[in-house]
């Protein structure tokens, strides 16, 4: 078994992210140790366990239990001018202009 249930009641209070939790759960359910210690899920064909899925899972618990951290400064209180270009759907980005035109074909 995986280190926590997928049932929702069984799900830690201190989850911040339950989708990463319920996906993590599963994936840690699927790979289980046969009695030779040996991954019993299929895309795994025999690895030693713990295989890299489930440890994947087991970090995906821990930062499905992760604090999320507070927006920017700049974010939270909506300064104008201070926001990030590379964020959001207003910039006033341009794209470069190309030195030579670019051929378009159909298929």
């Amino acid at each position: 078994m995986s280190e926590a249930s997928t049932d929702r009641a069984d799900r830690p209070a201190e989850v911040t992210d339950p989708l990463l939790w319920g996906l993590s759960t599963a994936v840690a359910d699927a790979h289980q140790p046969d009695e030779d210690q040996v991954c019993v899920s299929p895309s795994c064909v025999g690895a030693a366990w713990p295989c890299a899925a489930w440890n994947n899972a087991q970090e995906g618990l821990r930062a499905a239990r992760a604090p999320r951290p507070a927006p920017p400064a700049a974010a939270a209180t909506g300064e104008p001018g201070h926001a990030d270009p590379l964020t959001g759907w207003s910039t006033d980005l341009v794209p470069a202009p190309r030195s030579e035109a670019l051929a378009v074909s159909a298929a």
